[in-house]
């Protein structure tokens, strides 16, 4: 399991199964814009387990609130859930396991700047298929814990199909903030980072951050790719 931690992706994995579509992308969402946790002092006091169930019931709670549900209210919906997972997430890991070993050669200021483009990529990505959501029940089914790592293992179900859906966590002063979420035995963060590597490798990483500024990369993070 240190493996599983410890390293910065599995990149033998990197496709999301084709099947997994806007039954389940509400949560999806939550898990890629990726907080789970609370803050303070009550935060400490929560298990890795606890602290993902309780931003999930806040989320779905936002999500099944009938006024929010209106069309002209949808991107208050959104700002609701974004404000919900802001101060709950490891950006900075999450980003920097996505770019990988070229984030060992950045500056400071660099990776603030790479580190607000990849938030930027979440937000595109994820927040027009939020919308979908159509209810599925959350199962918890394990907890594995190793120093100030863990993983939750949970399951997404509905009528049709029913999706997994691990949460990587680290704890930092006290809080569990997720850094990965493992989809189908995929990670979302490996998927990421294969498709950066593909573009810096045709265009550099100048050609990465131009891309993310002009807001043309589309990663294409719930289809099956191949790895570069």
């Amino acid at each position: 399991m240190g493996q599983i931690f410890h390293n910065a992706v599995n990149q033998s994995s990197i496709g999301l199964k084709q099947r997994i579509g806007s039954s389940w992308i509400a949560m999806a969402s939550a898990a890629a814009l990726l907080a789970l946790t609370a803050t303070g002092a009550a935060a400490a006091e929560m298990t890795p387990t606890e602290a993902v169930k309780s931003t999930i019931t806040e989320v779905v709670h936002i999500l099944d609130n009938a006024e929010l549900n209106q069309p002209d209210r949808a991107v208050e919906r959104r700002q609701r859930i974004e404000q919900v997972v802001r101060d709950r997430v490891s950006y900075e890991e999450m980003a920097k396991r996505a770019l990988g070993v070229p984030w060992m050669e950045l500056t400071d200021s660099e990776r603030q700047e790479f580190v607000s483009l990849f938030v930027q990529l979440l937000r595109d990505t994820f927040a027009s298929r939020i919308d979908a959501y159509t209810g599925e029940q959350v199962f918890y089914l394990s907890e594995q814990l190793e120093d100030q790592f863990a993983e939750v293992k949970t399951k997404l179900a509905d009528q049709k199909t029913d999706t997994l859906l691990d949460f990587r966590l680290a704890n930092r002063l006290g809080n569990w903030l997720v850094y990965d979420v493992v989809i189908d035995g995929v990670s979302v963060t490996g998927n990421y980072h294969a498709q950066f590597t593909s573009i810096i490798r045709d265009l550099s990483y100048e050609g990465l951050v131009n891309r993310m500024k002009e807001k043309t990369l589309i990663v294409k993070a719930f289809e099956t790719t191949t790895a570069p």
